[in-house]
């Protein structure tokens, strides 16, 4: 795990290894959700608060993270903003030719790109809008100027697949990287307002730009770039380090030779002061890759002679023979380097797979991390052997904190983890002092003990028989400390299967102040979240809990920034909270009538000691249903808001639409929510009903209360992505966005044992509410979702035939014996719970589904359990009973689409789906829905009276990859 107070550097929305590129102090994108959880080495679902490494990232700016963009993120299927390109469908030579609307529609097996009408054309064409950075000291912010979507061109890179990541061997980095075209710098004026833009100036046309961080003063710049060089050399494309200095705009290369290059497929490189940065590079005595046997030295064998209990999730991109291994050897060690602005190079360490660098605060010392053989051809590169060291900041070895095993029998069940030391970090609030977890269980979660897990600190240096101290026992897992000083810390720990979540105030400095519990609730009652705290920023550059003084009063105070959920929707507010005696105040608080605000970060955390109330700065958010995100910097105590951007409405065409959060209730009482969006102008009295597209995600949940509770809020921006199912506003559907559905299983029962039974009810009530509003016409609504909610679209299609005209799923899995140690949020394997996972898979339903359905997945779809033939083999089901089905398979494309031409490919089949057999339905599908519920309703009773084993686990099924191989042509199936 990384160390608290680098969360701003760190932060992933997409983590596709446990190790996180070097990011700035914090940035923000406007109008990006986050749609995925990132990886962790606490085998939790990604929607569950545990306060581990994830959720130490959220109280770092409170709970609007998913506003703050990594500098090296990657474009997800539905990453808002109205990233798109002006440009050419391609321009490379190789690109397939595009057809329009206008051209033949009858193409059965299509051969070239489609393009969507314009109406949604130029909703994602439209320029995206920047990202932002703030400076270490506040003061400055850049504007990120981000590309438009790449070309197919770019995503048919060669890519090795490598121990569960995907590396671009040409530029020896990952693959599929975004990248920034530009960098503006803007002085942040005393008033509030920004100074005119400077131009990041000295780099090549044309170069992309990419890991932008800042130097702890904020005097430096240091970023990658890449440059296609045109004589197309064994160097061309790969990635050279570049500073700039921030007063004059200029940049330069790092290194003075030609021949220093990043390795950017772990960790890539830190300042490890204002004028020092440790760089992971490619070393100069490197070859050629090695190349391939034609002939196999042997057959590949794997033995479990010892009878070891090893179950693993279907994970993708393993190892697969020696060969493998040394690829893998050959891309991913690196050379360190230590580089200064002056010029000066030193090399430190032997050549070695580095996944991860931390300076300690006082920067004397580094965390280095290592990952060496064995290898293995069953788990990926996290679960490789870990060598974790401590060095000094010039290199010297200082001593070996562990060397973990090869860890390939970790127990699927959920709260499970690695034995031995993890989450190693050092504390942000001392100069070099290291805390890390040890599991007393053998991390495993079914095996009952106390205490579970315990917290250890140690200096960096320990003298001579100096023991480990015991900072803290735990009796569910660790997830993660947020430091303040000697006084006050706040531990955090959590347990999945019964969603319990505990926050611990501990006094780090006096043993003889006993731990005591601050907080102690459910993580899915989100109308109880009290909160995270605040951070501020150390003159060491980390980042600790901020303490609050007020005038005449002794107390100890800290901010709490939170979502605050409510029935009526979110509305974030800032408490000032006694740490002693639990008493609050309420400081901010967004606005209930029409706009949507939240706390982003502190602004007034420049200076050492505690911050006075009087002197309090934030920066918040604002934006409303037709209007988006701005950011604003908030002053106490006359409380003068000054706006600091003026982004225009990336797609104004539908600035008018109509957005409502609706209510309805399930049969069994369940109440539900689903955001209602409607055109730009839509009267319901002239038009009538319309056509409706229903796109959902389902959720599992322990308590009937928890699942009813509302979450999100109705004044948030209509965030439209590339292949956000809103672009069919301009198309003039209802969109019902997210409607809840809820799997629960409370007490003992498990959820997924009436997984149909729910799911069909979820969709019955929702579709039953917008039939009754008159907004959706009764026989023309579709259904569609992407991963599990296209398992959710096919079980829909297969157990509901009566709700929907047609459906659409993209990337999803079908058969869940191909996934038989679990999936998404489901405990036990398929062993133990065999009828479930039979009788919640649509492929083993194909026979039932008679309504249109369109099938679209990446053909190197790297996520957990989607599987690209999950697809295959569901259209090969359900054609050979006759069912009307299409299924398209993008080249290049993994779990997310990205390229451009996929994009609208994928835009115009969907639209073609719609208006074929959703627009042009005819069939009287509501006169059936009494006779259709009542033979929903049969079937789901006898299938409760099976017999269902009990007991196992998994992991849930996350967008959390990359791709691979190469067609230039879509695959479109009849």
């Amino acid at each position: 795990m990384m160390r608290l107070q680098k969360v701003y550097h760190r932060l992933s929305l997409l983590s596709i290894s446990p190790f996180s590129s070097s990011l700035p102090p914090f940035s923000l994108s406007p109008n990006t959700r986050s749609r995925f959880p990132s990886s962790s080495s606490l085998r939790t679902p990604g929607h569950l608060r545990t306060h581990s490494r994830n959720a130490s990232k959220t109280a770092m700016t409170g709970s609007r993270f998913h506003r703050l963009v990594p500098i090296d993120s990657a474009l997800t299927e539905d990453a808002a903003g109205g990233n798109g390109s002006n440009g050419s469908v391609s321009s490379s030579a190789n690109a397939s030719a595009t057809l329009t609307e206008e051209d033949d529609e009858n193409v059965a097996i299509g051969v070239k790109y489609r393009l969507p009408p314009p109406e949604i054309r130029d909703i994602v064409d439209a320029p995206p809008l920047p990202a932002l950075s703030f400076s270490p000291l506040r003061d400055k912010i850049l504007f990120l100027k981000r590309r438009s979507l790449p070309p197919l061109a770019e995503l048919g890179r060669p890519e090795e697949k490598l121990a569960g990541i995907r590396i671009d061997g040409k530029c020896n980095t990952r693959s599929r990287m975004s990248f920034y075209t530009g960098i503006g710098i803007h002085q942040l004026m005393p008033d509030g307002s920004l100074g005119p833009e400077k131009e990041v100036q000295g780099f090549p046309d044309g170069a992309k730009i990419n890991f932008v961080t800042w130097s702890n003063d904020g005097q430096h710049l240091a970023f990658s770039v890449r440059v296609e060089e045109e004589d197309s050399s064994s160097n061309s494309g790969k990635l050279r380090v570049w500073v700039a200095d921030v007063e004059t705009g200029m940049a330069r290369p790092l290194f003075q030779s030609p021949d220093i290059y990043l390795n950017a497929v772990f960790d890539n490189y830190i300042w490890v002061d204002n004028s020092t940065l440790l760089v992971c590079t490619i070393p100069l005595s490197r070859g050629d890759p090695p190349k391939k046997p034609l002939v196999p030295s042997g057959p590949k064998i794997q033995s479990n002679e010892q009878k070891y209990v090893i179950q693993v999730r279907t994970f993708q991109d393993l190892l697969k023979d020696e060969y493998d291994e040394d690829l893998f050897d050959y891309y991913a060690t690196s050379q360190l380097i230590l580089a200064s602005l002056d010029g000066t190079v030193k090399e430190i360490g032997t050549p070695a797979v580095y996944a991860s660098m931390d300076p300690s605060p006082d920067q004397k010392y580094l965390l280095i991390s290592s990952i060496h053989r064995p290898y293995s051809f069953i788990v990926p590169c996290g679960r490789f052997p870990k060598k974790v060291d401590v060095w000094t900041s010039d290199g010297k070895f200082v001593r070996e904190l562990c060397d973990l095993p090869l860890a390939e029998d970790i127990p699927i069940a959920f709260s499970s983890v690695r034995k031995g030391m993890r989450s190693i970090n050092w504390r942000a609030d001392k100069p070099s002092m290291l805390y890390w977890a040890e599991t007393q269980d053998g991390g495993d979660a079914k095996v009952e003990v106390s205490p579970r897990d315990i917290i250890y600190t140690q200096p960096a240096e320990p003298q001579e028989g100096e023991q480990p101290e015991i900072l803290q026992k735990l009796d569910l897992r660790y997830g993660g400390i947020s430091w303040c000083d000697d006084s006050l810390a706040l531990v955090y720990e959590s347990w999945y299967k019964t969603r319990r979540t505990r926050t611990w105030v501990i006094s780090p400095g006096s043993k003889d102040v006993s731990p005591r519990i601050l907080f102690d609730r459910s993580s899915e009652d989100v109308y109880s979240d009290p909160g995270s705290p605040m951070l501020r920023r150390t003159p060491a550059g980390t980042y600790v809990i901020a303490k609050i003084r007020k005038e005449n009063d002794e107390g100890t105070y800290v901010l709490l920034n939170g979502n605050g959920a409510t029935p009526e929707g979110n509305i974030p507010f800032l408490d000032l909270f006694d740490i002693n005696t639990g008493s609050k105040e309420r400081i901010w608080e967004s606005n209930k009538e029409k706009y949507y605000e939240s706390v982003v970060a502190l602004m007034s955390d420049q200076k050492e000691g505690d911050i006075h109330l009087h002197e309090l700065k934030i920066l918040t958010s604002k934006e409303s249903k037709t209007e988006n995100t701005q950011y604003y910097i908030q002053s106490w105590p006359d409380r003068k808001v000054c706006q600091i951007t003026d982004f225009p409405h990336p797609y104004p065409q539908l600035a008018s639409l109509q957005k409502e959060m609706i209510r309805y209730q399930r049969k069994d009482g369940v109440q539900l929510t689903a955001t209602l969006y409607l055109p730009p102008g839509y009267d319901p009295s002239k038009e009538g009903p319309l056509p409706c597209l229903v796109w959902s995600y389902p959720g599992e949940f322990k308590s009937k209360d928890a699942a009813g509770q509302v979450r999100g809020s109705p004044n948030e921006f209509a965030g439209i992505g590339p292949t956000s199912a809103l672009l069919w506003l301009a198309r003039r559907f209802a969109i019902l966005s997210g409607p809840t559905i809820p799997i629960i299983g409370e007490g003992d029962e498990e959820a997924n044992d009436r997984y149909v039974e729910q799911l069909v009810s979820s969709a019955e009530a929702a579709v039953e509410e917008v039939i009754r509003r008159g907004v959706a016409h009764p026989n023309k609504i579709a259904v569609g979702g992407h991963s599990y909610g296209a398992f959710m679209t096919a079980n829909l299609l297969a157990h509901a035939p009566h709700l929907f005209c047609c459906g659409i799923a993209r990337s999803g899995a079908y058969n869940r014996t191909l996934t038989p140690f679990g999936f998404q949020n489901e405990d036990r394997t398929l062993w133990e719970a065999t009828t479930t996972y039979v009788e919640m898979s649509p492929f083993m339903s194909a026979n039932k589904i008679k309504k249109p359905i369109l099938l679209v997945h990446g053909e190197e779809d790297n996520n957990p359990g989607t599987l690209t033939m999950q697809s295959d083999r569901f259209f090969n089901a359900l054609k050979g009973h006759g069912a009307l089905c299409r299924l398209v398979i993008l080249p290049f494309e993994s779990h997310g689409y990205a390229a451009r031409e996929s994009i609208m490919h994928v835009l115009w089949e969907t639209d073609r789906w719609l208006q074929k057999y959703c627009v042009s339905n005819t069939s009287d599908i509501s006169a059936g829905l009494d006779t259709s519920k009542d033979a929903a309703s049969d079937e789901v009773t006898e299938s409760e009276n099976k017999v269902v084993a009990a007991s196992g686990g998994s992991g849930a099924e996350l967008a959390d990859s990359e791709n691979e191989e190469f067609q230039s042509k879509p695959r479109s199936l009849m």
